[in-house]
């Protein structure tokens, strides 16, 4: 608006990176309209957005509905903002991210997902993600003051009667731990969250958590990427709270008796006892209430699968910034493909093998892609499983990448099996796309040991092709230039060149 525009400029903020109107929330609403929210020049506003019915292309603003968005989404374009990807009312996930961050000195919400416990809707819960200062005393937390959390509230949280009115009553939290163990008990510890990605499996109240972290260290940069599962974060929210209490005041787990029905829960038929239902968060007694409003914070922390991170990146030339993950089937199971975006506009993808025999894995890069042209930050990223698509955001546009690109990898069958692909197969001709239900008779795909010996010796090639060292012959003219391919086509691969000198072999460097 012309008015909030001159208003923000007045205050000293910048005209092009703050005085616009960004938008920062666009969620379905229903079939025929979005919701969309922006900063308004420091003065949020929402409204819905007519997309029609299906196969009409309608995308025209709704103007009677132009409201305030104060309290919907946040005023200044750099601030972190969460919101739910769900049909869950997606305002009342950004009124939680304000209410929680309103009482600590760091708070930065990364994101917020609606996750079921159960076949009963009021039993539904959302969950939210991010990093905050501790409150907890320096004898339990050696490492720092920056912990990130994981949150959870009822969905049908309306507050309490005399307690809490119009405030929470059912928000918890527990700490995630992202850290590398170390000799003599020591470990290294990635504090700041960066992005979250759940992965959903045919399970939706079981899915896989992924999250990357960065250090807030002076000794070193580094990333991890650490997975969670939904067991083990119920585990820590059914366990004991955290309770400050003693002549010295130290935090420990507390104790004591436990108000009914336990704070953290929903008012459901799951968790109502028989003669003791409640209909809602405004019938729990006071003495719960209160409970609740003394202790949200759990005392046991989650801890990620192996108790360690899944990848690690340290003194990369970039930031890793956000995750989404694919699970494809390949012909030896199923691998988890991760899409990692940079601050350069890159795109990492990821696969990790684990080890039977130890808890060692192994990482391989299957490629690292430039997807704008420009460096620039990316600031979101979404697969489309039907089209096998990844879509990459940043301030400068979207672009959609195919999640695999198997002619890349070159047109002899060794080289199709040490790419390590799982979306691709030898098929007997070309690299392509594998599909779990083609029946083909020379199908090879090698993920976990890149063995192209064993894998393409019946494939009636020539030897050339299935040496695992290849050699190439170039003749050139002196004080001429002549091109040397030096990126070989699969990142597992390497490119090395020599010149043939009189009796010895010089090596020259790409």
């Amino acid at each position: 608006m012309p008015g909030n525009r001159e208003d923000c400029i007045l205050k000293g903020k910048d005209p092009e990176t703050e005085c616009a109107n960004f938008v920062r929330l666009l969620q379905p609403f229903n079939r025929t309209h979005l919701l969309a929210c922006g900063t308004g020049a420091f003065q949020p506003v929402c409204a819905y957005v007519n997309v029609g019915q299906r196969g009409e292309h309608v995308f025209s603003l709704d103007r009677a509905t132009v409201q305030n968005g104060r309290g919907k989404c946040p005023h200044d374009p750099k601030l972190p903002f969460a919101i739910s990807a769900s049909m869950f009312m997606p305002l009342h996930a950004c009124v939680v991210c304000l209410k929680v961050c309103q009482s600590t000195f760091v708070c930065a919400f990364i994101a917020a997902h609606l996750i079921p416990d159960s076949a009963d809707r009021d039993d539904n819960k959302m969950y939210f993600f991010f990093t905050e200062r501790a409150t907890e005393t320096a004898e339990r937390d050696y490492e720092g003051a920056i912990h990130t959390r994981i949150g959870r509230l009822c969905v049908n949280d309306v507050g309490g009667q005399r307690v809490l009115v119009n405030k929470w009553s059912t928000f918890i939290k527990a700490r995630l731990v992202c850290s590398v163990p170390g000799p003599h008990g020591i470990q290294t510890h990635f504090h700041q969250l960066e992005d979250v990605f759940l992965l959903r499996t045919k399970d939706e109240t079981n899915p896989e958590i992924y999250a990357i972290f960065s250090t807030i260290s002076n000794v070193f940069q580094g990333y991890a990427v650490c997975v969670y599962s939904m067991a083990d974060i119920r585990e820590a929210f059914n366990g004991p709270f955290a309770h400050k209490e003693g002549p010295d005041y130290q935090w420990g787990p507390y104790e004591g008796r436990v108000p009914y029905p336990r704070p953290g829960v929903c008012p459901s038929k799951i968790t109502a006892q028989p003669g003791r239902a409640f209909r809602s968060t405004l019938e729990f007694p006071d003495a719960v209430l209160q409970f609740a409003r003394t202790h949200p914070l759990m005392w046991r922390p989650i801890y990620p699968s192996q108790r360690q991170p899944l990848l690690l990146r340290t003194s990369a030339p970039y930031r890793l910034t956000h995750i989404t993950v694919d699970r494809t089937q390949a012909e030896d199971g199923y691998y988890d493909v991760m899409f990692i975006g940079t601050d350069i506009g890159t795109v990492l993808k990821v696969i990790v093998l684990g080890n039977s025999n130890s808890l060692a894995n192994e990482e391989i890069t299957l490629e690292e892609m430039q997807v704008f042209k420009v460096p620039t930050p990316i600031t979101s990223m979404d697969i489309s499983v039907k089209r096998q698509t990844l879509f990459v955001g940043s301030q400068t546009g979207v672009v959609q990448v195919p999640l695999h690109r198997c002619s890349m990898y070159g047109k002899a069958c060794a080289e199709c099996c040490l790419a390590r692909d799982p979306y691709c197969a030898w098929d007997g001709h070309t690299c392509t796309r594998y599909l779990p239900n083609t029946k083909r008779r020379y199908r090879r795909q090698d993920i976990k040991h890149a063995n192209p010996a064993l894998q393409c010796m019946d494939q009636n090639l020539s030897v050339e092709d299935l040496e695992l060292t290849e050699e190439r012959v170039v003749y050139c003219t002196e004080n001429n230039s002549t091109f040397l391919e030096c990126i070989p086509r699969s990142p597992q691969a390497t490119v090395t060149w020599h010149i043939q000198r009189d009796d010895y072999m010089e090596e020259v460097f790409c």
